[in-house]
């Protein structure tokens, strides 16, 4: 099993600790008024983090997957939506860089997809580009198998037309990257839709139950023009990432268990009365309430650990099933760690402000989020084993 806490992820974490004191205390104004935490924003950008899984010679951190994981589960302890969106836009750096360097290509399409990659690169390095990645279609239950949204080659690259739902950054993001399809072709595309580009729409209302800052409202495409420089991934590489590369499929449960440890953090201090609250840690049954949640906490983190020390290209049909259960669980440990602190803390732990109040919504949300949701996860790894 590969060293997990590096120098260098454990030197990224602290600062993005030190970052996550002013997110913290910007996250309840973030989730009040549902607007996406452009400081937060603008603090990752000067610190170089929207570029921290670029390549160092490419003017990135050089951070790879783990790292991620790592740094966004600090993000999540801090704020949710902070971290949830950063996720969408990590994903396509994960994607285009170590993740298609394991992918088969020809000698051709290499060469191509390094130039067109390195155009994209420098846009988040040099001008602060955000990507977003929106999957959803609301069509199905399992939608990693086919989307609607299609695209139509025509002179210089693609039109565009479809909608995809839930999409996160969707007012911010200097790009869409899409998973679409071409009639005819069972490959999935990958294309960057420019947001400022003829026939991009954003529809609906934001207001949900929690991750309020992410701004996941409905996009529509009507002949959108994509040009052939944003198919960042060659035809197939998407497909073949689903069953080489499925950890791909797990990023956003970092998140989840970064809100676990954020829970954990307002108990802690609710009980010690740190927070100007009465003391009330010599209670047994407070007592047995934290050690629940730490419990749980524990469970969750050591199983996403142990999947982490295994990441990598071809993996096992045992570590998918690893990680699919390391999904499952941040998933639904999250909102159930936060039940418990809400029983331990107390009634007022649900009035706002409490930060609590805010995480027991947030935590909430992980379940049904594709491709990974619960239910899909849930439904593989009631099958493995039995009939693959």
């Amino acid at each position: 099993m590969a060293e997990i806490w590096t120098p260098r992820r454990c030197e990224l974490v602290e600062r993005v600790a030190e970052m996550g004191k002013s997110f913290a205390v910007r996250a309840d104004a973030v989730d009040r008024n549902a607007v996406f935490p452009h400081e937060n924003y603008a603090d990752l950008r000067d610190a170089g983090f929207l570029s921290l899984c670029i390549p160092e010679e490419h003017g990135g951190l050089g951070g790879d997957f783990v790292t991620y994981a790592l740094v966004s589960e600090e993000l999540g302890r801090h704020c949710g939506s902070t971290a949830l969106t950063f996720n969408m836009h990590t994903a396509t750096m994960l994607l285009t860089g170590q993740i298609a360097d394991d992918l088969a290509m020809s000698d051709t399409e290499r060469a191509e997809h390094h130039r067109r990659r390195t155009t994209l690169w420098e846009g988040v390095v040099e001008d602060g580009h955000l990507h977003a990645q929106p999957f959803s279609e609301g069509r199905a239950t399992d939608e990693t198998a086919g989307f609607a949204v299609r695209a139509v080659p025509v002179d210089g690259g693609y039109s565009v037309s479809g909608r995809k739902i839930f999409a996160s950054l969707s007012e911010v993001a200097d790009r869409h990257n899409v998973t679409c399809m071409v009639e005819g072709d069972e490959r999935v595309r990958f294309l960057g839709v420019p947001a400022d580009v003829q026939g991009v729409t954003i529809e609906g209302t934001w207001d949900p139950l929690g991750m309020r800052g992410t701004i996941s409202k409905n996009l529509l495409f009507e002949d959108a023009f994509v040009p052939t420089e944003h198919e960042f991934l060659p035809p197939g590489c998407f497909d073949q990432m689903a069953t080489r590369w499925p950890y791909f499929y797990m990023t956003l449960s970092f998140t989840y268990l970064g809100i676990q440890r954020a829970v954990l953090d307002y108990t802690v201090e609710a009980l010690r009365g740190d927070n100007g609250s009465e003391e009330r840690r010599d209670l047994p049954q407070k007592q047995h309430g934290w050690a629940q949640m730490r419990l749980a906490w524990e469970r969750s983190q050591a199983l996403t650990y142990r999947v982490l020390g295994e990441v990598g290209v071809d993996p096992t049909p045992d570590q998918v099933r690893r990680a699919l259960a390391a999904t499952v669980t941040a998933m639904e440990t999250a909102p159930d760690v936060a039940a418990i602190a809400v029983r331990v803390c107390g009634g007022r732990s649900l009035l706002r402000p409490s930060a609590l109040e805010r995480m027991y919504r947030d935590a909430r949300c992980g379940a049904t989020m594709l491709p990974w949701s619960v239910e899909v996860a849930m439904d593989r790894l009631g099958r493995a084993g039995l009939y693959d």
